[in-house]
């Protein structure tokens, strides 16, 4: 198999949204690994780009692995705390700061002194704490809540996000300083569907791993199985990979699993033409075809005049927030005639699925999964 990432103790790690394995097959990936090693011994900050469950955090390991750096590597879920809490957490605090605070406790910051500090979701910071990580990146100190002597850091910060900050920055959600600051280096990590190489590596390196667990001899996947695997969409990306196969483990009845024993995995209209010959995809939601050219002019200019009526009458009422509210009525509509699949809403907006997944968790339309506070650090104490 290439070369094959994972965590160091992978199976201490609880089940969680997180990708627990990476493998570099498909041409994307190897090419990605290879901008990986070229900005790892840099000291420059980088931002890593990619869905939930895509394997960004390991992918942050390997810089800090090729960095040489000698300090640890501390893990942060920026989405799994409150602000109050995070802003502790992150920067430090005094005892006597606030209500609680019986004593003097380091930060996030100071814990990876001489290390990667990892920064997952940092789209998810408000805007008074982008300032404070702002201020960091330019002065290289932190000031403890409750004190005013700053301390001198040596941290290389990279950050990860599963929404497109160009998008926050423009809606006024993300501050443009801070972006450019981070995003040094980006490094795009693509959704499991767009890196087919990695499917079948994957898949086989979880079927190891479980067969192993569960007792499992000779355990394999047939040509069937392999095909369904490539022709599945993977919204979950790797962590849903991982679970299929896992899943499958337990319930099939024999140890060469079969397409049949893939729960919860269909054949994806976009990627059919990987599936085997002959096989008729299954049915999409309706979208409806395209009339013709005259029909369509009539068609456009009536629902652009009645739309304008509806805004008219929204803008007399002097409506708060109109367009937050135009734009969740959109996406709410067409997520729901999609029936939930964000493959074909994106289609149907004209939307990437990065935007359209922003989009649906600003509108509390896509649930995000807890996940343990502190999950992936190596300062158990801290975190």
């Amino acid at each position: 198999m290439s070369r094959l990432l994972t965590f160091p103790d992978p199976d201490r790690h609880a089940l969680s949204i997180r990708a627990k394995a990476l493998v570099f097959e498909d041409p994307g990936s190897v090419a990605l690994l290879e901008r990986v090693d070229q900005v790892a011994p840099t000291d420059a900050t980088v931002l890593i780009i990619g869905e939930t469950g895509t394997g960004k955090e390991l992918l942050a390991r390997r810089v800090h692995q090729g960095s040489r750096r000698a300090g640890p590597f501390v893990a942060v879920n920026c989405g799994a705390f409150s602000e109050a809490l995070i802003d502790a957490e992150l920067f430090g605090h005094e005892s006597g700061a606030f209500t609680g605070a019986s004593q003097a406790r380091a930060g996030w910051f100071e814990a990876a002194d001489g290390g990667t500090l990892f920064l997952d979701e940092i789209g998810d910071l408000s805007l008074s704490l982008q300032v404070k990580l702002l201020r960091i990146l330019q002065e290289r100190q932190v000031v403890r809540i409750g004190s005013r002597k700053p301390i001198s850091l040596d941290v290389r910060l990279i950050a990860a996000t599963n929404v497109d900050l160009r998008d926050a920055v423009n809606a006024g959600h993300f501050r443009a300083d801070l972006y450019y600051r981070l995003s040094v280096a980006t490094l795009e990590l693509r959704p499991l569907y767009e890196r087919p190489g990695d499917i079948l590596p994957l898949a086989r390196h979880f079927l190891a791993s479980y067969a192993t667990r569960l007792g499992i001899p000779g355990a394999g996947l047939s040509p069937d199985a392999e095909q369904a695997l490539l022709a599945h969409d993977w919204p979950g990306n790797i962590r849903e990979l991982e679970n299929v196969i896992h899943y499958a483990l337990i319930v099939a009845p024999a140890a060469t699993l079969q397409a049949a024993d893939l729960q919860g995995i269909h054949r994806s209209a976009r990627l059919v033409a990987r599936a085997a010959p002959g096989v008729p995809p299954p049915a999409q939601p309706p979208i409806p075809s395209a009339p013709e050219q005259g029909s369509t002019q009539a068609s456009q200019a009536v629902a652009a005049d009645s739309l304008r009526q509806v805004f008219l009458q929204r803008m007399n009422q002097a409506e708060p927030l109109l367009f937050d509210a135009v734009e969740a009525t959109l996406v709410k509509t067409a997520f729901e005639f999609c029936h939930g699949n964000q493959v074909q809403t994106a289609h149907l907006l004209g939307l990437s699925r990065n935007v359209l997944r922003t989009l649906l968790k600003r509108h509390g339309l896509l649930e995000r999964p807890a996940q343990p506070a502190g999950e992936g650090s190596e300062v158990p104490a801290l975190l």
